[in-house]
């Protein structure tokens, strides 16, 4: 968790305790919590929208790759007399 450990996170509480006091540090443990919450929901649809723009952009290009395939193996018309 950003090498941060269980002493320096004890710590960083304590002086959070005492420079905000008890009645405001609930608040804003609720208020980054929420902030936190929508960081993570936000990321997540923009890697959804990510991956679905990756997956159809792979779809255009194997269908493209398929039907050059596909023309490359017919053969060409005989002409007609």
């Amino acid at each position: 968790m950003f090498g941060i450990g269980m002493p320096e996170l004890l710590v960083i509480l304590v002086v959070a305790l005492v420079v905000l006091g008890p009645k405001r540090l609930p608040d804003l443990a609720r208020t980054l919590g929420k902030a936190v919450a929508e960081f993570r929901r936000q990321s997540t649809d923009i890697m959804e929208e990510f991956q679905t723009q990756m997956r159809l952009e792979d779809d255009a290009a194997r269908r493209a790759k398929t039907a050059t395939a596909a023309r490359s193996t017919e053969k060409p018309p005989t002409p007609q007399s």
